[in-house]
């Protein structure tokens, strides 16, 4: 019996579920009747003579997708083509590598007016202005950064990160203070400075370009030995740009060191002693520096003592030990504190070590 839907005689052989189920999955929607070629004319039109039953679309309908992608990636190629252009022609691109200035030098000696006392490293320390000091590397710490008008606050970093290497590796590593190596400190140089720093370690001048003094802390092997490793350090690392592609950073420190002779023979250990140097360092980056982490050094002022005056302190500082006096301390020599930071070097070739630089004992 045939369905309700279905004709008297049943649904065609061949034809499952009738002859409209052929269509089904056939859709007809709005985009594939105009992407069609062919278009049935109205029945209006079919009734004009020598009319046709349809006619052909237009063509720019069926390619206009196809131009409209063409567009698209017409003004891409536009697009990262001006891109190029306006990047070769910026006139703020990253210089090349500018040379580096030579380093000026200063070394001004402290003489004591007064015998130098003399006790064990921690009694010395507690009785000093370096009583507050941080040890090592610790005392050298870097100021809060931020970035500059051409400088990321990553850059700042970076530099003030590359100062503080190099204070430590030319005024806290055992090996440089003994005299027994300079390369921690050479390793940081900017390769334009190479030559002078050589010429420094081998032929010391107190030139204002080759006191070997100012480019790293060195003690006579010989005759002065560290009674404690490590030295005190207090001071502060500021940051500037002076221009849109070198940063400035000055370092401002005071280095305290626990010094005794160098022991020879089995005999008791000899007093220890205080000595300070007065560090001004500064260092200049260009983008160059900041990307292959290397310093410039512009300038460097040292002042140490207790040291006599006529000393040769080019080469290596020349400490006076426990009980030791200078014997050419005159009222010529201006006063002068290393523990007083941020201020002019002390004038002339020699300055007197204030008393209160001095432990208490």
């Amino acid at each position: 019996m045939a369905g309700r839907g279905d004709p008297p005689e049943g649904t065609p052989e061949g034809f499952p579920g009738g002859g409209e189920d052929e269509y089904r999955s056939v859709v007809f929607d709005e985009a594939f009747i105009r992407a069609a070629h062919l278009q049935e004319f109205s029945a209006r039109e079919r009734m004009g003579e020598h009319a046709q039953a349809v006619r052909s679309r237009s063509s720019w309908e069926t390619r206009s997708g196809s131009r409209q992608a063409v567009l698209l990636v017409l003004l891409i190629l536009l697009a990262f083509g001006t891109a190029i252009y306006l990047g070769v022609r910026n006139p703020y691109q990253p210089p090349v590598d500018q040379r580096a200035e030579p380093l000026r030098t200063t070394v001004v000696p402290l003489a004591p007016q007064g015998a130098v006392p003399g006790g064990t490293p921690d009694r010395l320390f507690a009785h000093s202005p370096a009583a507050e000091f941080r040890t090592g590397a610790a005392g050298i710490n870097l100021p809060v950064a931020g970035r500059t008008s051409h400088f990321a606050e990553s850059q700042v970093v970076t530099g003030l990160s590359i100062a503080k290497e190099y204070l430590v590796a030319s005024g806290l590593e055992p090996d440089v203070l003994s005299g027994a190596t300079v390369r921690p400190a050479r390793l940081l140089l900017d390769p334009d400075q190479l030559e002078q720093f050589d010429r420094s370690v081998e032929s010391p001048a107190d030139d204002g370009r080759h006191a070997l003094a100012a480019w790293l802390i060195r003690f006579d092997p010989r005759q002065v030995a560290l009674a404690e490793p490590a030295a005190r350090v207090q001071g502060t690392l500021r940051f500037e740009e002076t221009g849109p592609d070198t940063l400035d950073v000055t370092a401002d420190h005071t280095y305290t060191y626990a010094l005794r002779p160098v022991a020879k023979g089995a005999g008791p250990v000899a007093a220890a002693s205080l000595f300070t140097v007065h560090r001004v360092v500064h260092f200049r980056f260009d983008r160059e520096d900041l990307r292959m982490h290397r310093a410039e050094l512009l300038t460097s002022t040292v002042e140490a003592g207790p040291q006599a005056c006529g000393a040769d302190t080019t080469g290596s500082l020349k400490p006076l030990l426990a009980g030791a006096r200078a014997s050419d301390v005159s009222a010529g020599p201006a006063v002068t504190d290393p523990y007083a930071t941020a201020r002019p070097a002390a004038p002339g070739l020699c300055g007197a070590l204030a008393p209160s630089a001095l432990p208490s004992l």
